[in-house]
């Protein structure tokens, strides 16, 4: 990314979900903390900041390493360490830190997931006229290759016909899908992806579909990326996505209640015959940490394939920042070393992660069924302009969506938020993410509260057809809803949906995106159990529904649940701040 050619990037939280799960694994961690000694209090300080997927296990390790009391050239380090998805913490060392991140002190050693990031970093650091900060290529501390990871039955199926590579796996026509492979009655092949501009597990598989179209495993360079037969290749598979997301975690929780709805005998919710994520993330979800009831096992877990041309791998590098002074450079060496050392590599192998050398535990093969061809073959990391170019083609080439928004003009909006109203917090989040999708989206607007004496006959109206998108016209048209009249949520829906059922393209994400402050208060329609059976998810023609609930009185439960029935999402935004947060996470799936 050039400052000047784009705006940043919203980057998010990537895996900040997996936090929970990784602490039910850390508590069974033992430390022995010494007497507090006083000739530690000149002890080199060194702030370590870590991406999330692993910053709780980081932190307890520096711990461990803290109360070991190692010396260094006589002297003795004390670390401390924060959590911040990476791509957050590439903007804000590219930036002011201690302006955007005024929360976290400023770190000497960073730990991102990938390698990926300290190339983008070193893009933003020449764009700003200044010496990089990441010049160099780094130790790793842990690794994690990307892999295509299936259910079981459906993993064991393809497996059957030998090595396959990305096309075959991913790029199965969404027409002829699973018949291609002797089972038509599983319909359709889609898979779940995240999105590469939020997520670091988006961007490698991204990176690994160019590579596999060119058929190289290094050497990428951005005359390869407009090739034809390229583009054509990455169109394909980005046509089978079922829909985007920025956390690879919240697509396994959701197979993991799937698997949970179908092991009591309820219908599962779910349309994706894939995932493409690190094999970290499957080890934790065959091991039951991102199951529903922590610790319970799925029913069904996951295989993961290793295409044949090969493989991302997420390197976890260990990177000294030039903000370290000379004293803090020894301690970061030394407590390098002390992560490297046998036994915190055994901790990173307890979380699923191969060691330093990129070699995998047994305890890791035995969880994640798959080939068990080691070493696997990796693709070399692209040069940080070449990365950057992927990301610009990947907007066009991406799968395009038709997306119904439906937005909560009742009386309550009215309510301040702050200087502002409810409806002006929430429509100019609205306006504001709306404005980051592709001018090929088609984007319908719908405004909904009950009958009104602008709208005597239904709760809800049609204020934008489902068209390509005009952000200017579209942002015109949704500043200027009128505010009157209750909540009729579930009404709106079940119509929302059929309108889309109706408009339905096979070649489209198909999503209604619902932004509401209340609950149910239509009494003409206040029956959700009937709502779910009639939005409830058809493998074949997938309509998703994803739910903003804003402010402290919206019916989260119920939001959620809908979600659900659909295969969509409910994000909570009960706290006003963080509406344009969510608001940006949902047209990341899209």
């Amino acid at each position: 990314m050039v400052t000047g050619q784009r705006p940043a990037r919203p980057w998010l939280p990537y895996a900040a979900a997996v936090v929970a799960g990784l602490a039910v694994i850390a508590a069974a961690y033992l430390f022995v903390r010494p007497a507090p000694d006083a000739n530690r209090a000149d002890c080199v300080a060194l702030e370590v900041n870590s991406s999330t997927e692993k910053s709780e296990l980081v932190g307890r390790l520096a711990e461990r390493y803290n109360a070991a009391d190692r010396r260094f050239g006589g002297r003795c380090a004390k670390v401390s360490v924060h959590g911040l998805n990476s791509g957050e913490a590439m903007e804000a060392l590219a930036g002011d830190w201690a302006r955007t991140r005024s929360q976290l002190p400023a770190p000497q050693v960073w730990l991102p997931t990938s390698s990926l990031w300290t190339g983008q970093l070193r893009i933003l650091d020449k764009a700003a006229g200044r010496a990089p900060q990441t010049p160099d290529r780094y130790p790793s501390i842990a690794n994690s290759p990307l892999v295509i990871a299936m259910p079981r039955d459906k993993g064991e199926v393809v497996q059957q016909r030998g090595p396959l590579g990305w096309a075959d796996v991913l790029g199965l026509s969404g027409d002829t899908g699973w018949a291609a492979f002797g089972r038509p009655e599983w319909g359709r092949f889609t898979f779940g992806k995240d999105n590469p501009h939020l997520s670091t597990s988006g961007l490698a598989a991204t990176i690994a579909t160019y590579y596999a179209a060119v058929n190289r495993t290094s050497d990428l360079i951005e005359e390869d990326l407009a090739q034809p037969a390229v583009t054509q290749f990455v169109r394909r598979i980005e046509a089978n996505v079922s829909h985007y997301s920025d956390d690879s975690v919240d697509l396994l929780r959701d197979l993991a209640e799937a698997d949970a709805a179908a092991t009591t005998g309820g219908a599962p919710a779910t349309d994706m015959s894939a995932i493409v994520l690190q094999e970290e993330l499957v080890y934790l979800y065959n091991q039951g940490q991102l199951s529903p009831t922590p610790g319970r096992k799925p029913r069904v877990p996951l295989v993961a394939i290793h295409p044949k041309e090969g493989t991302f791998n997420l390197d976890h590098p260990y990177v000294v920042l030039p903000s370290a002074d000379p004293a803090q450079r020894e301690a970061a060496k030394d407590f390098l070393a002390f992560l490297q050392d046998a036994p915190q590599q055994r901790s990173f192998a307890e979380l699923g992660f191969r060691d330093k050398e990129r070699r995998p535990a047994d305890s890791l093969l035995a969880a994640v069924p798959g080939p068990g061809a080691d070493p696997l073959n990796y693709f070399d990391p692209p040069e940080p302009e070449v990365v950057d170019a992927i990301l610009d083609g990947w907007d066009t080439l991406r799968k395009k969506a038709n997306i119904l928004l439906a937005v909560d003009t009742s009386g309550s909006m009215k309510a301040s938020v702050g200087d502002q109203t409810r409806f002006k917090v929430a429509t100019g989040a609205a306006g504001k993410a709306i404005g980051l999708l592709n001018s090929a989206d088609q984007v319908a607007l719908w405004s909904f509260s009950s009958e009104t004496p602008q709208r005597p006959k239904k709760p809800y109206s049609e204020e934008v057809r489902l068209s390509p998108l005009d952000r200017a016209a579209f942002t015109r048209k949704l500043a200027g809803l009128r505010i009157a009249g209750n909540t009729a949520l579930y009404a709106t829906v079940r119509a929302a949906h059929r309108n889309l059922l109706d408009n339905y393209d096979p070649n489209r994400i198909n999503a209604v995106v619902v932004l509401t402050d209340g609950k149910n208060e239509y009494p003409k329609d206040s029956d959700l159990d009937r709502l779910l059976r009639d939005i409830a998810l058809d493998p074949e023609r997938p309509v998703k529904v994803f739910c903003v609930a804003f402010d402290q009185q919206s019916d989260l439960a119920s939001l959620d649940r809908i979600a659900k029935a659909s295969a969509g999402k409910a994000f909570d935004a009960k706290d006003p701040a963080t509406i344009d947060e969510a608001l940006v996470k949902v047209v990341s799936s899209f």
